[in-house]
């Protein structure tokens, strides 16, 4: 067995562990949680609100508001991927549910404040389920409707007649599960084959960023005007 498989092998058991023992928190409570801060509001980060009106007064435009909001948390989300990842092997046990849980923040924060902008109550569950629905990406979403387990894309479900408490587990399960494969797999492929700190805090701003525009495109596309607030 190659040095290699061997490390990967031992990071994925000491992985699945310590992300096992996290299990609660990665899932439906831990999803709302970050979505509840995104909303309102954590440390220096302001409400997703505040940032929502502040990106249309600034601009007076709404696609150069929303182009602006996508550019500023892709910025963000390149730095929390940098800051967990700078660690490399050593620290990859402790950075692998840090770095989930501010991807989910910031992506569930420039998605609500997208949302918001357009005119959608972001204390509605219905919204709720359509910013996090928009966190799983197009393709995700796409699988989901075609085997009837979720209504309908984003907007269907920001705007459905009623809320379905059904969908907020099921919905909060599938980001959790989402996230925890796009960031534990690439992090520890790309950690195992170089074992290099500094190079691993650049791939994961950069797999972060790019993550977070792919998010945000689609926020845009499918989170449509209903009216201005």
């Amino acid at each position: 067995m190659s040095l290699a498989r061997h490390l990967r092998q031992q990071l994925g058991r000491r992985l699945q562990q310590d992300l096992g023992q996290a299990a609660p928190q990665l899932a439906a409570g831990f999803v709302h949680q970050a979505y509840d801060r995104a909303v309102t509001g954590v440390g220096p980060l302001e409400p997703a609100t505040t940032v929502g009106r502040r990106a249309f007064v600034e601009h007076d435009d709404e696609a150069l508001a929303v182009s602006s909001l996508i550019e500023w948390h892709v910025r963000l989300a390149g730095a929390q991927g940098f800051v967990t990842n700078v660690g490399g092997l050593a620290t990859m046990p402790v950075a692998v549910p840090a770095n989930i849980g501010g991807l989910a923040m910031i992506q569930c924060r420039m998605v609500a404040a997208l949302a918001h902008l357009r005119g959608h109550d972001v204390t509605d569950p219905r919204v709720r389920n359509a910013v996090l629905t928009t966190l799983l990406g197009e393709e995700k979403v796409h699988e989901l409707v075609r085997d009837a387990r979720l209504p309908g894309p984003p907007m269907a479900v920001a705007t459905a007649p009623v809320h379905d408490p059904d969908l907020d587990a099921l919905v909060a399960n599938e980001v959790a599960g989402e996230l925890m494969a796009r960031v534990a797999g690439k992090r520890l492929a790309y950690a195992v084959g170089r074992r290099t700190p500094v190079v691993g805090g650049v791939v994961g701003a950069g797999t972060d960023g790019w993550a977070t525009w792919q998010v945000g495109r689609y926020a845009d596309r499918e989170l449509l005007l209903r009216h201005r607030r």
